[in-house]
């Protein structure tokens, strides 16, 4: 069953409308409306509108094809909407470049990670900090100090501490999982949008990984993560959001989106977008 069916414009019915949106930003950390994006004769994104609030876990799930990373690459700036806004704490994103995005506290993983892999775990994690002085400037040298001594605690927080020193081309798979979440955590985003992130982690680092997410909403940080494992989105998501060929066709919580039956034949049966 694809998006256009009889079945699954009932499943729209369960989305919030952008009539239903409340004009109030409170408790929104990020808020999309209309947006679309084509490449070509392709629809990539198609009319969405969504709200990521702050302090919880959305999850953005559906069939492959669904318009999910487009999404994430719309938010960040790395592609331009042909209509509609987004907006981070009640200021536009778009037309931003990326860094300019990232500078505001909006910051995202990939899923090849783009780490330093000849530079080492510590100075992975001091690059993503900007300096507000260099050594050699008036308290230069205790800004450095601080930034080290921060960088110590985001990777004890990380598990990451016994490889301070080791180069980021050497950490397992796990461990660059975590480095990646270790360089969002040192430029103090207030929004994460985790692409996969837990995908190939074994059991010990996926419980690290989900008391990390925890630790972090408890602080006021706003997480969306693209997932594809059930049990993945079932165990740490707050919120869901279920994309079908570039719409969002339902939102709601977790219980209600991966109960509905015609939602999970969408997610299994839906071939390649």
């Amino acid at each position: 069953m694809r998006y256009g069916s009889k079945e699954a414009e009932n499943v729209v019915t369960t989305a919030i409308s952008p009539a239903q949106a409340s004009s109030d930003t409170a408790g929104i950390a990020l808020r999309i409306s209309n947006l679309s994006k084509s490449f070509g004769g392709l629809q990539a994104i198609q009319d969405i509108t969504l709200d990521l609030h702050t302090g919880i876990i959305t999850s953005l799930v559906g069939p492959n094809g669904a318009g999910k990373t487009t999404l994430f690459n719309t938010i960040t700036g790395h592609i331009k909407p042909d209509t509609g806004t987004v907006q981070f704490e009640g200021r536009s994103l778009v037309g931003l470049p990326p860094w300019k995005i990232a500078r505001m506290g909006v910051m995202r993983t990939f899923q090849d990670l783009r780490l330093f892999m000849h530079m080492s775990v510590e100075d992975n994690v001091l690059a993503a900090m900007e300096p507000r002085s260099w050594f050699w400037q008036p308290a230069g040298r205790q800004a450095n100090n601080a930034r080290r001594e921060r960088t110590a605690a985001i990777l004890k927080e990380t598990g990451l501490s016994a490889k301070s020193g080791s180069l980021a081309g050497s950490l397992s798979y796990a461990e660059r999982k975590f480095l990646s979440l270790a360089r969002i955590m040192a430029t103090d985003a207030r929004l994460w949008l985790l692409d996969e992130p837990a995908a190939g982690l074994d059991p010990p680092s996926y419980e690290l990984f989900q008391d990390l997410l925890r630790n972090q909403v408890q602080r006021g940080i706003s997480v969306c993560i693209i997932e594809h494992n059930l049990d993945i989105i079932t165990a740490i998501s707050d919120r869901i959001a279920f994309l079908d060929q570039g719409r969002v066709i339902a939102e709601g919580e977790p219980s209600k989106i991966l109960e509905d039956p015609k939602l999970i034949e969408i997610y299994f049966g839906g071939g390649q977008a």
